[in-house]
C-alpha cells in the first residue's frame, strides 16, 4: 500500500468502466487501499478503448494503485464474503443501476446495519430516486440531457460532445470530494453516511456561465463556437500557422491588446468600451483582431501578447501538453512493463508527490486479501476456487 494522506482508509470498490473507478484512483492515488471487487469476468472496462497485447489502456489508466478481488456475487457465499469485507472497511463506492445492489445483498442499508461507520457512494446517470432513476445512462446520454451539449459546438453547426467523457470524469470526482467530507464528518459524529451522485446533477453543477444566463437573464444559452459566450476578446483567433487563444476579459487587458495589434482607437470605439459591448460586438472585434493575428506566428503572437501581459497559448494537442509535465508516472505493469499511469494533480505542502502503482490484473489479490483481511485460511480459500465464488 502507498504511504500518504489516505494511508490506513480501506475502500471497497464495486465500481465498473469509468466514473467509479476514476472516483477511486484518485483516492488510491492518496493512499488509500482500494479494494477493487470483480466479477468473474472482470470489470467491463478491461475489454473496451484502445487495447495493448491484450489489456485496455483505459482500465489500465483508471484502476491504478487498486488490488483486485474476483468474486462472483451473485452466488451466497460470494455475498456474504462481500459483507464481512464491509464491515472492515470505511467506505464502499459502486454504481451500479440503482437497485442491483440490494439484490446482490451489498445495498447500503443492509452493509450500514453490519458496520454504521460505513461511508457508503452511488454513483449512477441520474440518481437514486426520481422518474429516470431506473434508466441506463453513459457518459454520452448524461452529456446530451444536462445542456452541456446544447452549449457547445459552432452557432451554425450541430450540438457536439465534450471531447472527453466528463461526465463519468465529473460524477467520479464529485464522489471523490463527497467522500472526503463525509470521512471527516464521521471524525466528529462517529457515524457513517450515504451519499448519491448522479452523472447528470454533476454535469449540471459544472456549468455556472450557462446557468447565469438563464437562472439570472431568462436566457437559453446557445452554441457561440470558439469564443467566450459572455466576454470578448476571449477565445480562439486564428494565425499565420494555427490558432492561438487570447483571454482579455477586463479593460486593463483589451486596451493592451488594441495597442499591440496597433488600432488604439478600439478603446475608445462605442462598440468595445465595456465587456457586455465587447461581447455583443465579437465578430467586429474579431476581425480587427486577425487582421493582426493572421500576419503572425502562433508563437510570436503568444510571445507579444504575454509581453504586454495578456494571458494567450498556443492550442497544443496531447502530446505537447503532457511534454516537460508531471502529470504522468512511471509504473511497471504486470503484462505491458514500462508504462506510464495519470498521476494525481494536487500539491499538498508538507507531503512529498503520490508515487504511482500499476493496476491488478484480474483477481491478483485474490488471495491476498481473503487471508490477511479476512483472516481466511488456505483450505477455505482452496474451497472458495473449487466453488467458483472467488
Amino acid at each position: 500500500m502507498q504511504a500518504g494522506m489516505l494511508q490506513g482508509v480501506r475502500i471497497l470498490d464495486f465500481t465498473r468502466v469509468l466514473a467509479g473507478p476514476y472516483c477511486t484512483a484518485m483516492l488510491a492515488d492518496l493512499g488509500a487501499e482500494v479494494i477493487k471487487v470483480e466479477p468473474p469476468a472482470g470489470d467491463d472496462q478491461r475489454y473496451m478503448g484502445r487495447m495493448v497485447q491484450g489489456e485496455s489502456a483505459n482500465f489500465v489508466l483508471n484502476n491504478r494503485g487498486k488490488q483486485s478481488l474476483r468474486l462472483d456475487l451473485k452466488h451466497p457465499d460470494g455475498q456474504q464474503l462481500a459483507q464481512r469485507l464491509a464491515q472492515v472497511c470505511d467506505v464502499v463506492v459502486e454504481n451500479f443501476k440503482p437497485g442491483v445492489a440490494e439484490r446482490l445483498g451489498i445495498g447500503y442499508a443492509q452493509l450500514a446495519a453490519l458496520n454504521p461507520k460505513l461511508v457508503y457512494c452511488s454513483i449512477s446517470g441520474f440518481g437514486q430516486q426520481g422518474p429516470n432513476a431506473g434508466r441506463p445512462s453513459y457518459d454520452v446520454v448524461a452529456q446530451a440531457m444536462s445542456g452541456i451539449m446544447s452549449v457547445t459546438g459552432e452557432p451554425d453547426g450541430a450540438p457536439t460532445m465534450v471531447g472527453e467523457s466528463i461526465g463519468d470524469i465529473c460524477a467520479g470526482l464529485y464522489a471523490a470530494w463527497a467522500i472526503m467530507a463525509a470521512m471527516f464528518a464521521r471524525e466528529r459524529t462517529g457515524s457513517g453516511r450515504y451519499i448519491d451522485v448522479a452523472m447528470l446533477d454533476s454535469l449540471i453543477a459544472i456549468q455556472p456561465t450557462a446557468l447565469s444566463q438563464f437562472l439570472f437573464g431568462g436566457k437559453v444559452p446557445a452554441r457561440v463556437g470558439n469564443r467566450h459566450p459572455m466576454s470578448s476578446p476571449f477565445g480562439a483567433y486564428e494565425a499565420l500557422d494555427g490558432h492561438l487563444v487570447i483571454a482579455a476579459a477586463n479593460d486593463k487587458l483589451f486596451h493592451a491588446v488594441a495597442l499591440l495589434i496597433g488600432a488604439p482607437e478600439l478603446c475608445t470605439d462605442p462598440r468595445f468600451v465595456t465587456d457586455t459591448w465587447r461581447s455583443q460586438h465579437d465578430h467586429e472585434l474579431r476581425a480587427h483582431i486577425e487582421r493582426w493575428s493572421k500576419t503572425q506566428r502562433v508563437s510570436d503572437a503568444v510571445d507579444a501578447l504575454t509581453r504586454a501581459g495578456v494571458p494567450a497559448a498556443p492550442i497544443q494537442d496531447i502530446a505537447q501538453a503532457i511534454e516537460g509535465s508531471h502529470v504522468v508516472a512511471d509504473v511497471t505493469h504486470p503484462v505491458l512493463g514500462a508504462s506510464q499511469v495519470m498521476r494525481q494533480p494536487v500539491q499538498f505542502s508538507g507531503e512529498p508527490q503520490p508515487g504511482a502503482a500499476p493496476a491488478p490484473m484480474l483477481g491478483q489479490h485474490t488471495d491476498d486479501v481473503l487471508a490477511r483481511v479476512l483472516g481466511l485460511s488456505a483450505d477455505a480459500i482452496a474451497k472458495l476456487h473449487r466453488d467458483n465464488v472467488v
